[in-house]
C-alpha cells in the first residue's frame, strides 16, 4: 500500500474521530475500538483493526478524565497502533506497545493545544465585548477546531509517514522488563474496565446470567460470539415467556375494569 496514501487517510480518521465531540455531535467516534475500527476500513484490513481495536478499549476503559485532569490519549494511540499493527503484519498484543508512548505523547499534546485554545476564549470575550461578532464566531469556532484538527492529523500522518521500519527500531529499543511491564498494566486495566462495567451492569438477577456465560466459554470450548448469540436467543426466549401472558392478563383488566354506560366527568 502507498505510504503516503495511508499517512493522509489515517490522519484523515484522526481527524473525523477528534471532531465528534466538537462537530459532530459525540458519536463514540473518540473510542478506541470506533477509530480502530475506521483505521481497519481505509487500510483494506477489518478484522486485524477490530483485534486491535477491543484489545486498546477494554484498558482505556478504566481511564477516566476528572476534572481538567487529562489522562493519555488513547484515541491517538489506538489509531497509529492499529494502522502499524496492519501495516507490518504484528499481532493485536504489539498494539499495547506502541499504544501507550504514543498515549502519552498525545496527552502532552494536547495539554499544550488546550492552553493556546484558553487564550483563545479570552480573546474571543474581548471580541465579543468589543462588538465584533464575526470575528469572535471565526476565532472561537473554526480557528479552535483547526487546532484540534491539526492536533490529530499532524503526528499522526509524521508516524505512519516516516515509515514502518523507524518505529519498529524504536520499539526494538525498548527493553524487554518495559514491554513486560506495559503487558502487565494492560491486563490490570483491562481488568479494571471490566470491574467497572460489573459494578454498573451486575444485579443479583443478573448475576446467575453472567456466570452461566463465564463458565460456559472458559469449560465448554464455545466462544465469546456464541455464548452471546446464545444469550441474545435466550433473553428473546424469556422475555416472551415473561411478557406475553402479562400483556394478556393486562389488556383483560382493562376490558373488565371499563364500564360503557359510566358518564364521563
Amino acid at each position: 500500500m502507498n505510504q503516503l496514501y495511508a499517512a493522509v487517510a489515517v490522519g484523515l480518521v484522526g481527524v473525523i474521530c477528534i471532531m465528534d465531540s466538537r462537530m459532530l455531535g459525540r458519536l463514540s467516534l473518540e473510542r478506541p475500538l470506533i477509530g480502530a475500527t475506521m483505521v481497519g476500513i481505509v487500510l483494506g484490513d477489518i478484522p486485524t483493526a477490530l483485534a486491535a481495536g477491543a484489545t486498546l478499549e477494554l484498558m482505556s476503559i478504566g481511564l477516566i478524565n476528572v476534572g481538567a485532569a487529562m489522562i493519555p490519549d488513547m484515541n491517538m494511540g489506538s489509531i497509529v497502533a492499529t494502522a502499524f499493527c496492519i501495516l507490518t503484519g504484528a499481532g493485536p498484543e504489539a498494539a499495547l506497545t506502541i499504544a501507550v508512548p504514543v498515549a502519552a505523547f498525545g496527552q502532552a499534546i494536547g495539554l499544550a493545544v488546550r492552553m493556546v485554545l484558553a487564550a483563545f476564549s479570552h480573546k474571543t470575550d474581548v471580541l465579543i465585548d468589543q462588538g465584533k461578532f464575526k470575528q469572535a464566531l471565526h476565532l472561537h469556532i473554526i480557528w479552535g477546531n483547526v487546532l484540534y484538527a491539526l492536533m490529530y492529523f499532524v503526528p499522526i500522518f509524521l508516524a505512519i509517514y516516516a515509515g514502518t521500519d523507524l518505529v519498529q527500531a524504536i520499539v526494538g529499543m525498548i527493553p524487554d522488563w518495559v514491554t513486560s511491564g506495559l503487558g502487565l498494566a494492560g491486563n490490570v486495566l483491562t481488568a479494571l474496565g471490566m470491574a467497572l462495567l460489573l459494578n454498573i451492569m451486575l444485579t443479583k438477577k443478573m448475576a446467575l446470567f453472567f456466570f452461566v456465560g463465564f463458565f460456559a466459554a472458559s469449560f465448554l470450548s464455545i466462544n465469546v460470539t456464541a455464548v452471546a448469540i446464545f444469550a441474545v436467543l435466550l433473553a428473546l426466549i424469556l422475555s416472551d415467556i415473561k411478557f406475553h401472558d402479562g400483556g394478556s392478563q393486562l389488556a383483560a383488566q382493562s376490558a373488565d375494569d371499563y364500564d360503557p354506560l359510566e358518564d364521563d366527568d
